[in-house]
């Protein structure tokens, strides 16, 4: 039986809590709203896979990750999408160094990833009324973040809570070295 699987980039656990708490302190404000319950994340894609499948896109995560680089990665301002989302976005030379990497997965990952997302950004809430996103946009007019990015994780779905499940992280190790292949003249 297929699962659904997402491939994302995690902040630290001190962003997760401040990101938790920005959370909590708007759903005072305006109730309940999509996104809510969810580890803050940058998404990179979604897809479905059987377990055996999963073997293989394992396999190449970790070859991905082992030749990408670790980054500092800044979120410095607000934004929002005509849908209603509501999220923290990276300052201009995250989102330059960002986008590459997410492009990255796109291409090399051998399997078709359903939902591709483009441009980085750590999503507090979606699907908001424009009165909430007003609201959102008052209750927090400035946000400074940084972290370390040191690796991809990939998360199943859990359809019992609704949530995606951490089951995997795959460092980047910045290892450049390409496979050298012996080969023989005689």
């Amino acid at each position: 039986m297929p699962n659904t699987y997402s491939i994302v980039l995690h902040p630290s656990e001190d962003i997760i809590s401040k990101i938790k708490m920005m959370k909590e302190t708007l759903s005072e404000k305006i109730g309940w709203f999509n996104s809510k319950n969810s580890l803050a994340h940058i998404t990179i894609g979604e897809f479905t896979a059987t377990d055996i499948q999963l073997e293989n896109i394992k396999k190449q995560l970790a070859k991905i990750g082992d030749s990408i680089q670790p980054l500092k990665v800044v979120l410095d301002h607000f934004g929002s999408y005509p849908n209603g989302a509501f999220f923290i976005a990276p300052n201009p030379n995250s989102k330059e160094e960002l986008i590459p990497i997410m492009k990255r997965f796109h291409q090399e990952i051998r399997f078709p990833i359903v939902h591709k997302s483009t441009d980085p950004h750590l999503s507090i809430a979606r699907k908001l009324s424009a009165e909430n996103l007003e609201m959102a946009f008052r209750m927090f007019p400035n946000i400074e973040l940084e972290y370390r990015c040191e690796d991809v994780v990939l998360r199943r779905f859990d359809a019992a809570v609704k949530q995606f499940k951490i089951i995997a992280h795959f460092p980047f190790n910045g290892n450049t070295k390409q496979e050298f292949i012996q080969t023989s003249l005689f």
